[in-house]
């Protein structure tokens, strides 16, 4: 029986139960990190909201999982606590989009785009697909024993190379 875990905002989960799914709703200018290793079967998401821990450090001490540069460090941490290896490591990134602002003034999902790149990038970490910016919110979720991440927006499917029958976008690794 597949059991789902809700990653909520600010929030980061890892496992390594094949049946679990792990979900995470809403992702405006936030951004989704999943990810997984095919071979020891752990698959993990953290939904974050803001690029740098700079920009509030007592909430950085409270909550990591909030900015970018100490919850991506934090995922793949538990990930290799559960047994997951870097090198084999497949990640996708989802969110970043400019959903509250018109006008563009804080720029906070090309900012937290810019922000996880540069933190995997510094890791020697490549994303393997990505659905970001736009403006519309998405819904994404990792299968944990098949590490299919699934991506599901607002308003209309992104580019994949499948698309399923009930409307959900599959980014195939």
């Amino acid at each position: 029986m597949a059991q789902e875990v809700v990653v909520g905002v600010a929030d980061c989960r890892v496992s390594n139960q094949p049946e679990s799914s792990l979900i995470t709703y809403a992702l405006g200018s936030c951004i989704a990190v999943a990810i997984h290793d095919p071979v020891s079967r752990v698959g993990g998401i953290l939904h974050f909201m803001l690029p740098e821990s700079s920009l509030d450090t007592s909430k950085a001490e409270k909550n990591p999982y909030l900015f970018a540069d100490t919850g991506i460090p934090l995922l793949f941490h538990q990930a290799y606590a559960h047994g997951a290896e870097k090198s084999r490591l497949v990640v996708c990134v989802a969110g970043g989009a400019q959903v509250i602002n018109d006008a563009a003034v804080f720029n906070i999902g090309k900012r937290n785009c810019l922000a996880v790149r540069k933190v995997l990038w510094r890791a020697g970490v490549m994303i393997r697909s990505e659905a970001v910016g736009g403006s519309e919110s998405r819904t994404v979720r990792l299968e944990v024993g098949s590490g299919r991440f699934m991506l599901r927006t607002a308003g209309r499917i992104e580019n994949t190379s499948e698309r399923r029958d009930d409307g959900v976008l599959c980014l195939n690794r």
